[in-house]
């Protein structure tokens, strides 16, 4: 499944030879959610209000085996980005500070000189808006970073013309900082302009000024990382147990009493007082609802300027849904190799690209194939020598062709996954087994015993991958070279 993409340099010349028109190359509107659940979608009716996404799902192709790189956000952002496994591009494992969890609060001074502050990407990984520059692409990103802080890192040194947002793994939704930390940036330069204000306000603020200013004169590259409905990172129990949502999207919910309760046993500073489980999932839904609205209104700026049929737009989680998610039929939640952790919600809308309205599709697909995808619909340059690890979607996605993906593996520090055909082998801890995903989604029934060559060619297959990886050119932050 490895292929250099310097097999395709050829044909990707001739293209580049005979450039797209500007009016004929589609813009594209990335949207990623943060920690959503694989059931949280209104149109499977659970409940949850969101009209905007249901109307990509009526409007375009709903993916159902749909797979991101690693369970939580920092390694999946950058493998969706570069179309590499985090194990190949040097992120495989979060770029944070755990003495928050303790409830250590940074100064400006210490946390200047902490991991979360000085770890990055590789300067060597080439990302999809660089790709895309091959083809006169503008690109903006407004949302959630998670690539490291230091300005040789940020998204206008990666290819990206335009950001505004936070550089590390959460922030409190209204100070906008990160444990007591001023977090958000706008292009190179630290900013507190917009404290006090809901965060998912702003990045709908600054994706519709960029559709606005490039609809008509650029093909363009908008790329929205949410953070909703990330739980808060603030230090207070009261708030860091729930996600932050506007009073308006929680009346959108039935009420809840009591919205706290008094825990004996919290991470630090017990006894503390904490949301209820009750609170917290209405607080994630209202936090999914508004950041709803907010695609909704991005929706309705591309059909205004009339370029909505030739965007490419699509919406996923960045991992398996925590906290107040619905990961129904999955086994687990974000942070774990079950399929609740690593398969998400996927809607690609594109109907001048022959994406269907309506459709179900059950492809084994995932977020890799992001950027050799983009790279095919517009003509754009693939980096040369680089070892990409996704596939053109598109004939998959018109019904032209199965997908060309087999086999996808996941490494989180012990644990492991496997999946190859519709077989997945899966080591959490002292727990796991092999299962049978074309019958057991839920990953209820264990057949290593039953089904012992089975496990053991899944086994070899981890084991190939492994090697592969290994052997890879080394990328930091986290490989020794």
């Amino acid at each position: 499944m490895y292929r250099y993409v310097t097999l395709w340099l050829p044909l990707l010349v001739i293209a580049a030879a005979t450039p797209l028109q500007s009016a004929e190359r589609p813009n594209i509107l990335l949207i990623v959610s943060d920690d959503q659940g694989y059931n949280d979608l209104g149109i499977l009716g659970n409940g949850i209000l969101t009209p905007a996404l249901d109307r990509l799902a009526r409007e375009g192709t709903r993916l159902t085996n749909f797979y991101v790189a690693w369970p939580a956000c920092t390694p999946s952002r950058a493998s969706l980005l570069t179309g590499r496994y985090p194990q190949r591009n040097g992120v495989y494992d979060m770029i944070r500070n755990e003495a928050p969890d303790y409830g250590h609060r940074y100064t400006n001074e210490e946390y200047a000189v902490s991991f979360e502050r000085v770890g990055g990407m590789d300067e060597r990984e080439v990302l999809i808006p660089a790709v895309l520059k091959s083809a006169s692409y503008k690109s903006g990103i407004f949302g959630k970073w998670d690539l490291g802080t230091l300005k040789r890192y940020l998204p206008t040194s990666r290819g990206f013309d335009e950001f505004y947002g936070f550089t590390n793994t959460g922030i409190d939704y209204y100070t906008h900082e990160r444990y007591g930390v001023a977090s958000m940036v706008r292009n190179l330069s630290p900013t507190t302009a917009d404290k006090g204000t809901y965060c998912t306000y702003l990045f709908q603020r600054e994706a519709l000024r960029f559709i606005d200013e490039h609809a008509t004169a650029d093909p363009f590259f908008l790329y929205v990382p949410f953070n909703a409905p990330h739980n808060s990172s603030a230090l207070e129990p009261e708030i860091r147990s729930s996600v932050q949502a506007p009073e308006k999207y929680k009346k959108m919910y039935p009420p809840v009493d009591p919205e706290t309760r008094v825990t004996p046993k919290y991470r630090y500073g017990a006894p503390a007082t904490v949301a209820t489980p009750e609170a917290r999932r209405r607080d994630y839904r209202a936090a999914v609802t508004c950041m709803d609205n907010a695609i909704g209104k991005m929706l309705d700026a591309l059909q205004h300027k009339g370029v909505l049929d030739n965007t490419i737009v699509i919406f996923f989680s960045d991992n398996g849904g925590s906290g107040g998610a619905d990961n129904s039929p999955l086994r687990g939640h974000k942070g774990q190799t079950w399929e609740g952790g690593i398969r998400v919600p996927c809607l690609v809308r594109w109907p001048a690209g022959g994406v269907k309205a309506g459709e179900v599709n059950d492809a084994f697909l995932s977020s890799l194939e992001l950027l050799p995808s983009l790279a095919a619909a517009t003509g754009a340059q693939l980096p040369e020598g680089v070892v990409i690890d996704g596939f053109d979607w598109w004939p998959t996605l018109r019904g032209e062709a199965a997908s060309p993906r087999e086999e996808m593996f996941w490494k989180r520090r012990d644990l492991i996954a496997a999946r190859v055909g519709n077989w997945k082998w899966v080591k959490m801890g002292n727990s796991g087994g092999l299962f049978d995903l074309a019958v057991d989604p839920g990953e209820i029934n264990d057949l290593s015993q039953s089904h012992p060559q089975v496990l053991a060619m899944l086994k070899q297959r981890y084991a190939n991958w492994v090697s592969e990886m290994e052997s890879a050119e080394p990328r930091g932050p986290f490989r020794d070279y």
